[in-house]
């Protein structure tokens, strides 16, 4: 499938271990970056209660929910430990710092 690659800006306007939301027609998606530099889009919306994602705390490829502290991991968009449950996962693009998001992936996550 060809991608309909979106900008959603520089990744510096991430901050480290932080998130960015990004609204899109289909719903807001949370953009981390960790510590290495990486960056991860995910549904901001914790699988347990719904809870913002884009405000937990993020640690290495991990981040925290704000509400009751379910751990979701950036890279799969699954709940770790003992919780149970998953969000979907966006693909995202880092060109020379310029991010993009794929709104396909985007569009079939509203849709189920």
């Amino acid at each position: 499938m060809d991608m309909n690659w979106h900008p959603i800006g520089d990744i510096t306007e991430i901050p480290l271990l932080g998130a960015r939301c990004v609204k899109t027609p289909y719903m807001t998606i949370a953009v981390f970056r960790t510590d290495e530099h990486e960056v991860h889009a995910i549904e901001n919306r914790c699988p347990h209660k719904g809870g913002p994602l884009s405000e937990g705390i993020v640690h290495g490829t991990s981040v925290t929910c704000p509400l009751h502290n379910w751990v979701i991991s950036l890279e799969s968009g699954k709940a770790l430990g003992a919780d149970d449950g998953e969000v979907r996962t966006i693909p995202v693009r880092n060109e020379n710092g310029q991010l993009f998001i794929a709104l396909e992936g985007a569009m079939m996550l509203a849709a189920e």
